[in-house]
């Protein structure tokens, strides 16, 4: 018998010295022979996927992680800033650190996943979708909405993404910070 469940950065885990976030695991129960634990993690620092068989009760130290929110002010030479909403706390993150920064534009909120007992930031998300403004785009030719044909454009933070042919500069569109893809467009 085996079950399965999927943590979704919910618990990390301290193997030799290096932070991993639960990806998933299955418990199996064979019939013949001990239980074991097949988990698949993701380190925080470089988000390689490892793949990791333990023995049934084999105790492994676990991290104590918060989830909190910080508001983007500014980027420097030291990295992007960030301040926590209610405390008034400013923090730098580079920017190896953050998923999604091409996307990133002052003011936007994001979620920190902090190390509790060191008040160390591990890693920093994005929402999954944000709202940007098309900056330059080749300008589409009448008829071109029925074909799936892409173009780049590039958005207010600078970052290029594919779009349909009939967008144009100054729209709105909405972005999956996770791959960089186009959902849509967004109405003023």
């Amino acid at each position: 018998m085996a079950t399965t469940a999927d943590f979704r950065n919910g618990m990390c885990l301290d193997i030799d010295g290096q932070y991993y976030f639960i990806v998933e695991f299955l418990h199996v129960k064979p019939g013949k022979g001990p239980a074991f634990v097949r988990t698949k993690l993701r380190n925080v620092t470089t988000g390689r996927i490892l793949d990791k068989t333990w023995s049934s009760g084999v105790k492994v130290e676990e991290v104590r992680i918060e989830r909190r929110p910080y508001q983007f002010l500014y980027k420097d030479d030291m990295g992007y800033n960030f301040m926590h909403p209610e405390t008034f706390e400013q923090v730098t993150i580079p920017g190896e650190g953050i998923d999604g920064v091409q996307f990133l534009k002052e003011g936007d909120m994001v979620e920190a996943n902090v190390h509790a007992g060191s008040e160390t930031i591990l890693t920093c998300e994005l929402p999954a979708h944000v709202t940007l403004r098309v900056t330059y785009t080749e300008p589409g030719v009448k008829g071109d909405t029925a074909t799936n044909a892409l173009k780049p454009a590039t958005v207010e933070t600078g970052a290029e993404v594919r779009v349909p042919l009939f967008i144009g500069e100054g729209e709105l569109i909405e972005i999956d910070t996770r791959d960089g893809s186009y959902i849509g467009r967004v109405k003023e």
